[in-house]
């Protein structure tokens, strides 16, 4: 028999979405079938699935160990003994992290430890502010995602009631987010709205912009404006108005201003005199714009937070001030 007992973190949620997480070999058939059979109880007593767990009460589980021998996707935090991370922000709630370019934020294809969010499991748990045995189904998380050659601000929840408001918050896009990048040429006009309509190939793992709507594709829009120009090349500020895939990179490209670096949507011949291999793209500056009660992340409302060293900003407009 296994034991939970219930944290802060892990209540409020329903008993089959805690043993979804707690136990994740376990199907679901078999987990209904053993509330039934008094397999599964809370506090001592038969239960359904769809009771609200509470702080403090305890799980109990008569399951065979082989639903317990998987690995928990957050173990590979494990193997990593010196985090490498650039904290913008943290508090008690959420950490916001300044992603270096070519660092993954989740395992891809190829696997592996050194992702963004293993980094920072791993040091909130060597500074103590977090135990994963003390929530069985919770453990910190990323709420936004960037690419893997794109730098910028990543936000992570450091508790369960933290990431349920930001992905809600996201969802009603009540977070403002802006990019710096740099492009070839000067985009005429200097400042504008791009918006149409982007479909994504997933085969290609590119995306196609379309005047007019198509099937699969979604409205897309970036305001920019161009904060400096250098012989061929301009440093402008984009804000995601909504947020899909590749889409400054898209955008720009669309309006002859491609991003310097991005061989997808731009040329080798561009790139090729300033040896640049990664899209010249950050996520700079992050603000909480929150339009409705935002429960215990209320004091954000209003907050401003933007990464300290931009490396192509230096070096392609040394005297460019943010």
């Amino acid at each position: 028999m296994r034991e939970y007992y219930i944290t802060k973190n892990d209540s409020g949620q329903r008993l089959n979405k805690f043993l979804e997480k707690a136990v994740p070999l376990l199907p679901g058939g078999i987990m209904h079938k053993y509330l039934r059979l008094k397999r599964i109880k809370v506090n001592g007593k038969r239960t359904d699935a769809a009771y609200r767990l509470a702080e403090g009460d305890a799980v109990q589980l008569y399951l065979n160990d082989e639903y317990f021998d998987a690995p928990r996707e957050e173990e590979a935090f494990r193997r990593i003994t010196q985090p490498r991370l650039r904290i913008v922000y943290e508090d008690d709630h959420i950490l916001l992290a300044d992603k270096a370019p070519g660092m993954v934020v989740h395992a891809d294809e190829r696997g592996g430890a050194d992702t963004l969010i293993a980094h920072i499991q791993a040091y909130l748990y060597q500074t103590g502010a977090w135990n994963p045995a003390d929530a069985a189904s919770f453990a910190p998380a990323l709420c936004n995602r960037i690419d893997r050659n794109t730098g910028g601000i990543v936000i992570a929840a450091k508790t369960a009631e933290a990431l349920r408001i930001l992905n809600d918050k996201i969802k009603e896009r009540e977070l403002e987010k802006r990019y710096l990048c740099i492009v070839h040429g000067r985009p005429q006009p200097a400042a504008g709205l791009i918006e149409n309509y982007l479909r994504r190939d997933e085969k290609r793992k590119q995306v196609t912009l379309h005047r007019q709507r198509v099937p699969g594709a979604k409205t897309a829009r970036t305001r920019y404006r161009t904060l400096a120009s250098q012989d061929k090349l301009s440093l402008v500020e984009c804000e995601l108005l909504t947020g899909r895939t590749h889409q400054i990179r898209a955008h720009m490209a669309s309006i002859g201003c491609p991003l310097l670096g991005d061989g997808k949507y731009g040329t080798n011949e561009l790139n090729r005199p300033y040896n640049e291999t990664g899209q010249a793209l950050y996520a700079y500056s992050l603000t909480f714009r929150f339009e409705e009660d935002a429960g215990v992340l209320s004091y954000l409302n209003g907050r401003t937070f933007t990464a300290k060293e931009i490396p192509f900003v230096r070096k392609y407009f040394p005297s460019f001030q943010l």
